[in-house]
């Protein structure tokens, strides 16, 4: 693929690490899981909207763009990372945040990504849930041009054609990287919310001859609703690469059985593979995306779904900032002063 055909910047620090979690798969006691590391693109905290804001803020400045627009919910890991990017810039950015989680705690509305998007100085305006933010956008890009500016709008997450362009890239880098490492991967499983990265994944392992099985774990949005957004965005992301290969729609496979209550709703199980995930390997999820996403992930494998399997890659998609918005959840002043007692009692044994 003639990647100089499009517009690019290069911020994101990459390739990404792809590391085996040893400790992780051995107390499972069922794959081996490696973890491709997209929380170290080293972009505002990092993450893989990095890779996708290549491709958008190249395109942006192509056409004269003087403001950045985008849409997210009140914690967006792609808001933080696009006004980071803007800054970086100079351009202005316009975040519109959905409150989709309703709550009163300071550390929810004010911490986290909110806080980092006003570091960073974008100009945030936080709506109700269930906003049309298609809309909402729209109408604020036409504010904007009346006043004068060139303002360029990016979809939540970044998902159109133009930004999944960053994950076909990023399935040649992992293939790639596991060529040089000897490592046979028979799945890759990852979390989806807006559908770019899924479709990026899956158009550029098509492109590459390797039809590895990508299990997408829905955070959001059931599997009804999402797998036909994901196949559609991946056709459209094919046709704008200019690539003549076919999306087999049995490609497409979705997850959605471990969202919990919805969107942003913090489960057990996801407070369990962070702990997890943090004390076995010293890495840190987030509590919307990656969080839930390895906790499904640990439940099927707990359930025996991937005992066919001898390595399986869970894509790190980034998102610890978000951590600081839920410390609440956690209760992690609990669990330090009972370690302390455990540890205190077994010196004294």
């Amino acid at each position: 693929m003639d990647w100089s055909r499009f517009p690019r910047l290069r911020v994101a620090h990459l390739p990404t690490p792809l590391e085996p979690l040893e400790r992780l798969s051995a107390l499972l006691r069922g794959p081996r899981i490696w973890i491709k590391r997209d929380d170290c693109t080293g972009v505002a905290t990092g993450g893989n909207k990095a890779r996708k804001l290549e491709f958008l803020l190249a395109d942006a400045l192509k056409v004269g763009a003087d403001t950045i627009v985008t849409t997210g919910a009140t914690q967006s890991n792609h808001v933080r990372q696009t006004a980071a990017l803007s800054a970086k810039l100079g351009l202005d950015f316009v975040a519109l945040l959905e409150r989709r989680r309703t709550t009163d705690e300071p550390s929810f509305n004010d911490n986290g990504n909110v806080f980092l998007d006003r570091l960073f100085g974008a100009s945030t305006r936080i709506v109700p849930g269930g906003t049309d933010m298609r809309e909402l956008m729209e109408r604020t890009v036409e504010e904007l041009r009346a006043a004068g500016r060139r303002p360029y709008p990016i979809p939540t997450g970044g998902s159109n054609p133009i930004g999944a362009l960053g994950y076909v890239e990023a399935a040649g880098e992992l293939l790639d990287q596991a060529a040089r490492m000897g490592l046979e991967i028979d799945e890759i499983l990852h979390p989806t919310g807006s559908a770019g990265t899924q479709a990026g994944l899956v158009v550029g392992l098509a492109a590459r001859g390797r039809p590895i099985p990508v299990l997408g774990l829905s955070v959001g949005k059931p599997r009804a609703e999402l797998e036909p957004i994901v196949l559609e965005m991946a056709k459209q992301t094919a046709e704008h690469a200019g690539l003549t290969v076919t999306i087999d729609p049995e490609a497409v496979r979705v997850d959605s059985d471990y969202v919990g209550g919805g969107y942003a709703l913090p489960t057990p199980d996801m407070i369990e593979a962070v702990k997890l995930v943090a004390r076995c390997e010293g890495i840190l999820l987030d509590p919307v995306y990656t969080g839930k996403a390895m906790a499904g992930l640990i439940a099927r494998i707990r359930a025996g779904r991937h005992a066919s399997s001898r390595n399986i890659v869970f894509w790190h998609t980034g998102g610890s900032a978000g951590l600081f918005a839920y410390p609440e959840v956690f209760d992690l002043a609990a669990d330090a002063e009972g370690g302390f007692r455990q540890a205190t009692l077994a010196a004294g044994s």
